[in-house]
């Protein structure tokens, strides 16, 4: 075995490790240009990219290894391509999800609540909690071939990115865009907090819908109500009725009284109430609905809460106070149902918005809380995509932005929650606020020192909407910033589309002045095999890490990005992954078969061969048809990739290596070096090919490719065409990726011609199957070729040997006058092939097969006819035209010839 020798099977379990400490400590993940080390230059064009940050004490899921493989992609690629490329790593402190698991975990292990704990205490156990369990998440993101500057990893809550909260909490209370206020929010009774509308999803639930009376005062006659909350009456305000409503028209500006409580209430008219939905009238609670909420600001009606916070009825429910509020709804109903007022019960489907974190119902209540006004911030946040500042890949996701931004609600910063950033705002027994940068000593307004701060932490999107330019030193204006900022894609999912990239785009506009990125690149979410959604309950959740450890990363990687488009789910199953793992052997064994033909050129050559001697003459029409066809990919995969079709350029490179390469060239290749005068210029053509295909493929198949590349490398380097790679780098992480050329003219008749080879193979290889002739029996074959006779006589012994035919018993003629007796005739365009097939043949079969091979041919000349007898003729440029009569014209000849044979 020699040195460079590929082992026989990829290891990748072996591999991936090793490569992957191979590039960080060769500094490979750092940017080449680095604005904080000397030899700089700022012309240089720097690529960046913020990654999404994970929860901080996450595990890896699906979802992860879909964004880290579309970023490494995009990375890797700009990397090769010449740009200074910088991915910041990160993660998230993840305030009420990290929060939660430290809770239960306390609970199981030492049964004791957070409250028990006190505050101080229990944000220690919280980064005792990140101390142990934050690295999991980086070093799985790690496994997947994450090429991030680790140097530059960042925290949400680190103290540099705390201070750029600070500054920028400051900053918008000093400018009016921070206020303190009652409002209505979504309230989890079981994490005691506000939620952002992000942290509530709706579910589709069978539900009751409630009918009662609504009384009017002093007055036997009643307004027919329904709800599916009836506790919330306790909490009724108004009872509204559409204006027009000719039922209910008589009673607008009158009294009714709140069940059991004996409240009175005014009856208002607002065009918001539906005539045909329940009864036509409507019960308002402000404080517990959103829309009834803005009913009341219209009205000028009270608001009352009649829930406390850990959702039991309060002071304003009479004698229910202290029932938990489903409690409630079942004794206050029975009340009603004894006092006469109940008119009737119905079951309902309706939307129950419900925590994604705990799972229980979520309570819109009246709290005091701090929000950000957003119609300015919006606005600029608006005009930035609109003018083109910023592109959202797909552009349809452009009007699912434009609807959010156009309809946006002043946002609720603040969160009852201990891990955090704590607000910073201080107050003295006076109730005076303090707002600081740093913490004050004592109160701004009388000097009082006896002051506390504010409870609440902010909304964890308010640090992450900072994190583009937070993570590069912002408020400091540090070399980073200046060079790295404004980052160049910004690539997440399309589900926080708006809760996190909208708010990223108003941060950055609003702190820095500029557009946080040029660029919004959303992929799709990772659906089963099926196209159903991975759940936990139904048991089709996909472990990354499994998978990894089963069929290796590559596999995953080029499945979750060959199978995706931007902004559409992504069908994956293991079967799919599997495939891509034989994707991976094959390029093994390509790579096999290319060393082992490097290793085999003669080791004591008297002089090495000049690059462009190697480059020049010898040719053969194998040749030059794998390069032509490598230009084309070359360019096809560029125009891909600037349009952000990375599945497709990923399929076409597939394509390319195990059909193009592996199947036709590498076969050819293997009867070209069995000739000295060509062996050397087929291997120096396998290696060239070969290097590109591996090129292109790295952004792909990382560890794969830059394990093969490097076997590659060093037998080039100690073989007699060393100078092939003279010029390649120490990995192929910073080679150069193959820039597309312009067709120099001679690639499409080279095309055309070996084409006309690979279909005669095809055809005599479809006749063996059919006929279920042993692979290793030749067959006799003779050719009729007409005008291709130079051109079949030199491609003989390939035919011969990528047919199975006999190659001293192969004739090939322009004409031939009598038809081979006992043979089986093909048509392949213009040629005829007469095979024996003594006792094989069924002539009845051969004939429905030129019938099936005539009707084909018909219905091509019919097509092409139409075509240009049309406007088609008038209108397409000349050599187009020339183009489809050549077409119409073969087509035309292969007809005639299957007619000749039918007779």
């Amino acid at each position: 075995m020699t040195k460079q020798e590929l082992p026989k099977a990829y290891d990748f379990k072996s591999t991936e490790q090793r490569i992957y400490a191979m590039w960080e400590t060769g500094g490979y993940f750092k940017p080449h240009n680095d604005p904080n080390k000397p030899g700089f230059d700022p012309n240089i064009k720097p690529f960046t990219i913020a990654i999404p940050p994970p929860n901080v004490t996450g595990e890896l899921h699906i979802g992860h290894a879909m964004f880290v493989s579309v970023e490494d992609l995009m990375i890797r690629y700009h990397r090769m391509k010449g740009y200074s490329a910088l991915w910041i790593p990160g993660s998230d402190h993840a305030g009420i999800a990290t929060q939660l698991m430290v809770e239960r975990d306390l609970l199981k292990t030492e049964e004791i609540t957070r409250e028990e704990l006190g505050r101080e205490k229990f944000i220690e156990r919280t980064w005792e909690w990140k101390k142990k369990y934050g690295g999991m998440i980086t070093n799985q993101i790690r496994r997947l071939g994450a090429s991030c500057d680790w140097d530059r990893e960042r925290f949400t809550l680190d103290e540099g990115l705390s201070r750029a909260v600070r500054e920028a909490f400051v900053r918008l209370y000093e400018k009016g865009l921070i206020y303190r206020g009652p409002r209505l929010i979504n309230w989890s009774p079981g994490l005691k907090t506000a939620v952002s509308d992000l942290e509530v999803e709706y579910s589709e639930e069978n539900a009751k819908l409630y009918y009662f009376k609504y009384m009017l005062k002093d007055s036997d006659e009643y307004i027919p109500v329904a709800t599916i909350r009836p506790e919330t009456i306790l909490g009724d305000t108004a009872v509204a009725v559409h204006p027009e409503d000719e039922r209910f028209k008589k009673f607008i500006g009158k009294t009714a009284i709140v069940p059991i409580l004996g409240r009175e209430i005014p009856i208002i008219a607002d065009d918001y109430v539906s005539m045909e939905f329940g009864t036509g009238a409507l019960k308002i609670t402000p404080g517990h609905d959103a829309n009834d909420y803005a009913i009341a600001h219209r009205h000028g009606l009270p608001i009352i809460s009649m829930l406390d916070k850990e959702a039991k009825v309060n002071e304003n429910g009479g004698k229910y106070q202290g029932q938990d509020r489903f409690d409630a709804r079942k004794n206050l109903w029975a009340e009603m149902k004894a006092a006469g007022l109940v008119i009737k019960e119905e079951p309902y489907l309706t939307t129950i918005p419900r925590s994604q974190r705990g799972g229980e119902i979520i309570e819109p209540m009246i709290s005091e809380q701090w929000f950000v006004k957003i119609e300015s911030l919006g606005k600029a946040g608006l005009d930035a995509v609109k003018d083109g500042r910023i592109k959202i890949v797909p552009e349809r996701f452009e009007k699912t932005y434009y609807n959010w931004m156009e309809n946006l609600k002043d946002w609720c910063i603040s969160r009852q929650l201990w891990w955090g950033h704590r607000i910073p705002v201080w107050y003295c027994p006076d109730n005076h606020m303090t707002v600081a940068r740093e913490d004050p000593t004592q109160c701004a307004t009388c000097g009082s020192k006896d002051i506390h701060q504010d409870e609440d932490v902010l909304d964890t999107w308010f640090s992450s909407g900072l994190w583009p330019f937070s993570t590069l030193g912002w408020p400091e204006q540090t070399p980073d910033l200046k060079y790295f900022y404004p980052t160049s894609y910004m690539e997440t999912g399309y589900d926080i589309l708006f809760f996190w990239v909208a708010r990223m785009i108003m941060s950055g506009l609003e702190f820095t002045g500029e557009v946080p990125f040029h660029t919004v690149y959303l992929h799709g979410l990772v659906d089963d095999e099926h196209g159903h959604k991975m759940s936990k309950t139904k048991g089709n959740v996909m472990d990354p890490l499994i998978i990894m450890n089963d069929l290796g990363t590559d596999a995953l990687r080029f499945t979750l990005l060959v199978g995706s488009t931007p902004g559409n789910n992504t069908n994956v199953g293991v079967k799919k992954v599997e495939a891509n793992r034989n994707f991976a052997n094959k390029v093994w064994n390509v790579g096999k078969f290319v060393i082992n033909a490097v290793d085999g050129l003669q080791e004591n050559r008297e002089q090495r061969l000049e690059t462009d001697h190697l480059l020049s003459n010898h040719y053969s029409l194998a040749d030059s048809w794998i390069w032509a066809k490598l230009e084309i990919l070359i360019r096809d995969v560029e125009r891909q990739f600037q349009n952000f079709q990375y599945g497709l350029a990923g399929q076409q490179i597939y394509d390319f290596i195990w059909s193009d390469f592996a199947d036709w060239y590498v076969e050819i290749a293997k009867e070209q070096m069995k000739r000295e005068e060509n062996r050397e210029q087929t291997v120096v053509t396998l290696v060239r090919v070969f290097d590109n295909c591996l090129r292109l493929l790295h952004p792909f198949t990382p560890f794969i490719t830059e394990e093969v590349w490097g076997h590659l490398r060093s037998a080039l380097l100690e073989s007699p065409i060393a100078q092939l790679a003279k010029d390649w780098p120490l990995a192929l992480i910073v080679a150069k990726f193959p820039e597309p050329r312009e067709p120099e003219g001679w690639e499409e008749s080279k095309i055309a011609d070996f084409t006309l080879i690979q279909e005669i193979v095809r055809a005599i290889r479809n006749l063996r199957a059919e006929k279920n002739i042993a692979p290793n029996k030749k067959l006799t074959a003779s050719f009729s070729v007409g005008a291709k006779m130079d051109l079949l006589q030199e491609q003989s012994q390939i035919i011969a040997s990528l047919a199975g035919l006999d190659y001293s018993l192969l004739s090939i003629h322009q004409s031939l006058q009598d038809k081979p007796a006992d043979s089986i005739a093909l048509i392949v365009g213009s040629i005829e092939i007469y095979i024996p097939l003594a006792g094989m043949v069924d002539l009845a079969n051969d004939k429905v097969r030129f019938e099936k091979e005539l009707k084909e041919a018909e219905s091509h000349i019919q097509r092409l006819e139409n075509l240009l007898g049309g406007d088609f003729a008038n209108k397409a440029p000349a050599a187009l035209i020339q183009k489809e009569r050549d077409k119409l014209n073969a087509y035309k000849d292969t007809a005639e010839k299957i007619k000749s044979q039918l007779k």
